[in-house]
């Protein structure tokens, strides 16, 4: 009886953990994923369009990888309900056999128990080692010692340009890349995004941020990681930063898009539309956006994110394979599912076309790769990406992103000083630090 009510108890508590994480409840989730043919890899991921077409087409290449195995995926709504639904499946153990979650996500969910650890003695068995993933990478898939991600692909936030006024205005190499140099500094930075201006007859450099859950934040993160700072976030707080260089990279985005030679006050589809227009020369924004802007221009650039401070770091997250926590999992229908997630990393090129750079970094090494525009241009990203910090409350879709996004709309577009912006923004971080980990 003691056991059963430990059971009942850890049950209960991974279930409200659940809902925390998820910001809500949802109903049960059915418990089919854990039944049904035994040469079936039940997937549940988050990708529709073009991207879970691709997803299909990803699978389909990788079957003769994994012989006598069928995957069946499940697409369920990004964000908030997706990864509600995800703990709420894994805390009762009726989750499927794999899912796909971002892996900044991920110290959210192994700290509660909510996910298993892969082997990776087993994953190496089927061709896939640590030393296939870029290092800065991988070190996020770790939780007390064991792998609880393994990485299908980084997606950086990187820049885009329409080659045609980044020649005019001098800010190309003679193969035809970005000039990292012409924007090492905040100074050089301002004055390429005149000088495309210029060139183009209309805008700079642009920037989709208004009422954009994320984008002000991935940008500001990316930035200061560059001042070779971070943030220190012990559980309960208080959060400490380095309130001058936090300072400092808010100033360079509040003279980046000043309203000039750069937009101000465009919001996500906006600066979308402007790029692919090519009323705006350039476009700061994720790779997953490639797709968008080859149909309007099939000779579009792109690069890695500059590196503006002096450290190399580019903000990323990583689309990462999790297996939902099982009570007594199948050792052998298992072992189908290592091999499954293996030959699909091992299809990465097929992946790569939606933008994503592959984790997997054999892929990344070919020549057909080398042969794929423009991404093999900014895949060198994946060796200095930064994801959110590791802590429970952070990580994509989360309310967490939300409230700095919108302290940082509060001095791009309000007039609210750097200096006072940094400490709103760490004392956005004391308030999440002082609500108790679910773990």
């Amino acid at each position: 009886m003691a056991d059963l009510s430990r059971r009942r108890m850890l049950r209960a508590s991974l279930a409200s953990a659940a809902v925390l994480l998820g910001g809500g409840a949802l109903g049960a989730c059915g418990s089919a994923a854990a039944a049904g043919d035994p040469g079936t890899v039940r997937l549940w991921d988050l990708f529709s369009g073009a991207d879970g077409a691709l997803l299909n087409e990803l699978v389909d290449t990788a079957r003769p990888d994994m012989p006598g195995t069928d995957v069946e995926r499940t697409v369920l709504e990004w964000g908030t309900p997706y990864y509600t639904k995800l703990a709420m499946a894994s805390a009762g153990g009726r989750g499927p056999d794999v899912a796909v979650a971002h892996m900044s996500r991920l110290a959210g969910y192994a700290p509660l128990g909510l996910l298993d650890p892969w082997d990776t003695g087993l994953l190496a068995e089927f061709g896939v080692h640590e030393s296939d993933f870029a290092p800065a990478v991988w070190e996020r898939t770790r939780y007390r010692g064991q792998t609880y991600a393994v990485p299908l692909d980084t997606h950086p936030f990187i820049v885009f340009f329409h080659p045609e006024p980044a020649r005019k205005a001098g800010l190309l190499t003679g193969d035809g890349a970005l000039d990292a140099g012409a924007f090492d500094s905040p100074e050089r930075f301002l004055a390429a995004g005149r000088e495309l201006a210029k060139a183009s007859g209309g805008q700079g450099i642009d920037f989709g941020h208004v009422n954009d859950y994320a984008q002000g934040w991935r940008l500001f993160y990316g930035l200061y990681r560059q001042t070779g700072n971070d943030f220190e976030l012990p559980e309960g707080g208080p959060a400490k930063g380095d309130v001058d260089a936090m300072a400092e990279v808010i100033s360079f985005m509040v003279k980046l898009f000043d309203g000039r030679t750069n937009p101000r006050r465009h919001d996500y589809p906006a600066a979308i539309a402007a790029f692919t227009n090519r009323q705006s020369a350039m476009i700061l924004s994720g790779e997953w956006e490639l797709g968008t802007f080859q149909q309007a221009d099939p000779k579009v650039g792109a690069a890695p994110f500059p590196t503006v401070f002096g450290t190399p770091a580019v903000y990323a997250d990583s689309h990462s394979f999790v297996l939902p926590r099982r009570h007594d999992p199948d050792e052998a229908h298992r072992r189908r599912t290592h091999q499954a997630v293996a030959a699909i990393l091992k299809a990465g090129q097929v992946w790569a076309r939606a933008g994503h750079i592959p984790a997997y970094q054999p892929v990344t090494r070919t020549a057909a790769y080398r042969e794929l525009q423009p991404q093999a241009r900014y895949a060198g990203a994946a060796g200095h990406v930064v994801l959110d910090p590791a802590v429970w409350f952070a990580g994509a879709g989360s309310d967490f992103q939300t409230a700095m996004a919108q302290t940082l709309q509060r001095a791009l577009l309000d007039g609210l000083s750097p200096d006072r912006t940094a400490r709103a923004m760490l004392a956005r971080f004391d308030t999440f630090l002082s609500q108790p980990s679910p773990a």
